[in-house]
Parts: structure tokens; sequence; C-alpha cells
């Protein structure tokens, strides 16, 4: 039977390539993402290819009603929810002692909250129909240690916990729970720059060199959500992939301090080349934005 399923940040990347490939399977798809014009794109290419259908939906997941009544309309439509795959998300780098208490409440408010908001819509649905599947994307950095980038890694440990959580409770009612743990995944967000609100370091705009530097060779967005179906069909708990990102899960585990190791050359290699030059001054008269306790260096990388 092909599945009723909505997946939020589907305008572009990761969610583009999973709407993709169930689309590509006959599947019904609400292409859902804060780009309402690139979520209406991205459905009518899918639809066009076929031989399932997409329909775009624009939502801000940080937004819980805008996410219930995504859900709402859904289930209104279609009759059920088979599938939910909570795959937004922004990443923000940097030193910690170096970034803004703004930086911290938009990585969470996205990362984790929007996670929440997208689980406290759809799992009820689930409930009452004693069937259905929730997909969290969470990162290799939610396996792993991440330094430099410790709120993008506080929020995806977060949605690891959720998730393991959740899965435990969700089985008693026919209802899996999959967290998507990528390492570097070659997607547009690679090459686009900081949030416009948000301060800009000089090291903004290099997120491809230092992904590039961490795993020279970038996974595919459409070859992971091949392994995101399987994992799917699978109910499998973790997707981890590449392979080197299971290495470095399993390093982590079994001989952390080798990892440890490879995780401070690379962190040197990155103050001295990413880190090193001349950190931009937060604008005093954001409105938004926290009194400053320094510098800020920070980076805008992938869902991975």
């Amino acid at each position: 039977m092909a599945l009723i399923a909505i997946i939020t940040g589907a305008a572009s990347g990761i969610g583009q390539a999973l709407a993709s490939a169930l689309v590509t399977r006959g599947d019904t798809v609400v292409v859902a993402d804060i780009d309402g014009d690139g979520a209406e794109h991205a459905a009518s290419e899918l639809t066009r290819h076929g031989p399932g259908a997409a329909t775009p939906a624009m939502v801000d997941v940080r937004d819980a009603g805008a996410v219930q009544a995504l859900v709402d309309q859904t289930l209104e439509r279609h009759g059920r929810l088979d599938l939910m795959v909570n795959n937004a998300g922004i990443g923000v780098g940097g030193e910690a002692g170096d970034l803004l208490l703004a930086h911290w409440d938009r990585v969470i408010d996205v990362n984790l909250r929007g996670v929440v908001h997208g689980v406290l819509a759809a799992y009820p649905v689930m409930i009452g129909q004693r069937s259905g599947q929730i997909v969290n994307t969470a990162s290799l950095a939610g396996l792993i240690p991440a330094p430099s980038l410790t709120p993008y890694a506080t929020t995806k440990h977060a949605v690891v916990g959720l998730s393991l959580s959740l899965r435990a409770e969700a089985a008693a009612y026919g209802i899996g729970v999959t967290a998507v743990c990528p390492g570097f995944v070659d997607t547009p967000i690679l090459d686009k720059g900081t949030p416009d609100d948000l301060p800009r370091p000089a090291g903004s705009g290099r997120e491809r060199e230092l992904a590039r530097h961490f795993q020279p060779r970038l996974y595919s967005a459409d070859r992971l959500a091949q392994d995101i179906v399987r994992g799917i069909d699978r109910n499998a708990a973790l997707v981890v992939a590449p392979a080197s990102a299971r290495m470095a899960w399993y390093l982590s585990r079994y001989a952390p301090f080798v990892l440890n190791r490879m995780i401070a050359r690379q962190m040197a290699w990155a103050r001295a080349t990413l880190f090193a030059q001349p950190t931009v001054q937060a604008d005093s008269t954001t409105a938004d934005q926290p009194e400053r306790r320094g510098k800020v260096r920070h980076e805008h990388l992938p869902e991975a």
C-alpha cells in the first residue's frame, strides 16, 4: 500500500531527495518547507515524474500550531498519516565561548523544538491508527563529539535520545521510530552563508571546505535517501551513513581515545584556517541579539 507522508525541510537537500525516492515508488508526499516557493517547485517536479504524487506546504517548524495544522490538513485530505519525517534543520558552528544566545536559540528552536512539534502533532494520530512511522533527522554529530558544532551537536544528541526513547514506547502501538544520523551530505546548504539576521563571521562561506576536510568524499543525498527508505521499511532504530560515519561511530564506542585524537587534529586545523581570520562583531542595534560576551565565529552547516 502506498504511504501518505509528510516531510519537513523537503524543498531541497536530504528532504527533497527522500521525497523523490518515495514518490518514485508510488507514495504520496507532502513537501513541507519554510521556503514556500521551493516547496511548490519541488512538488511540481516530483509529481511530473511520478508515479506517486507530491503536494506543497509552507510551514515554519518553530510554529507548533502550523505543524499541527499541516498534520490535520493531511489527515483530512487523505484519511491517515503513515509517515512523518521531521527533517527540517539548520547548523550553527563556532567555538562555544564565542557564540551568542541567539545562535543557541535558533538551533534549539529549529532542530529540537521543530522535531518535538512534529512528534506531538503526528504521534497521537498514529496511536489512533495503531500504525505509522516517525523519522527524525539527527546527525553523526548526535552520536560522537563535534567540537565547533556544540549547539548543533546538542540538538542532534537530543533528537537521537528522543527517537530511541519514543521508539521504546511507540512499539506497543505498532508505530516505528527511526533516527537518521548521516555524516556530511552534498547538498546546496554547503554553499549558503549564515542567516541574514545573525552575525556573519569571516569563516562564513567556507562550509564546503570544512565539510571536505572532515569527510573528503561527501555523501550523495540520493544515496542517503535510499538508505533512509530501507531503514523505514525495516523499522531501523538508527540509519548511520556513509561507511565513514559508521566507522567514526564505532570508534566512539569501542576506541574513543583514537577518535578523540583525530577530532583534536581536525579542530586544530579548523582553528588555524577557518577561525584564524578576524571575526565580525555583532551589531548591537539588532533587536533580537543579547549582549555579546566576545567575538563570534560560526558556520551554517548541512543537515548531516
